[in-house]
């Protein structure tokens, strides 16, 4: 089977193509302001250099959040024009547990997302990423780790690790998942936005 994997929850995009249990290809483009206009080219840019196509693709798996407002909502809307326009199956994954995704001696791993002001978007997974408790919206000090434990992120912020994410481990876990209607596919902020905070008080 043929699979592709969209994240854009970070000021990357991160697309991968994967065969079985092969990675075809993995693209990491730094992107502040065009990520909208740059998705589709690499795409493309992927799939050209694997040599076949789109429509060939049996699986796309694509992050919702929480993370980047504007790069979470860019990845969803490719995912979802993708999954309709040629009728293939979409399956939404959690950022925080994409970040865990890794292959490490420690048993605990926690995923952690800037939220600014010392605050965390925090994920809390086994080493089989299983999830241990749920995703939160929290500050950095409140989260407690020991000499088994990892915290691991994009960007090495609070300490944590910047470890490569075995895509293969995270796609075989939810395989057999049940794909979503494209049109229900939405975003996990954990958090409302800042104007929509603004305007409730």
């Amino acid at each position: 089977m043929k699979f592709l994997f969209i994240d854009t929850s970070n000021s990357f995009i991160n697309i991968y193509i994967v065969r079985d249990n092969e990675v075809l290809i993995k693209k990491k483009y730094h992107t502040l302001k065009d990520m909208a206009n740059s998705i589709m080219p690499l795409i493309r840019e992927c799939f050209n250099e694997v040599g076949f196509k789109v429509n060939n693709i049996d699986k796309i798996f694509v992050t919702i959040g929480p993370g980047s407002f504007t790069g979470i909502r860019v990845g969803i809307t490719v995912a979802k024009t993708i999954s309709w326009s040629l009728n293939i199956p979409v399956y939404p994954i959690s950022t925080l547990e994409y970040l865990a995704s890794v292959n490490t001696k420690y048993n605990k791993i926690i995923s952690i997302i800037d939220a600014r002001r010392e605050n965390v978007f925090a994920g809390y997974y086994d080493s089989k990423l299983n999830k241990i408790k749920d995703e939160e919206h929290t500050n950095i000090e409140s989260i407690k780790k020991n000499e088994d434990t990892i915290l691991v992120s994009y960007d090495g912020v609070y300490d944590s690790e910047i470890i490569d994410v075995d895509i293969v481990k995270l796609i075989n876990k939810h395989i057999n998942d049940k794909s979503v209607n494209p049109h229900e596919l939405n975003p996990n902020y954990l958090k409302k936005t800042e104007a929509e905070e603004k305007l409730n008080d």
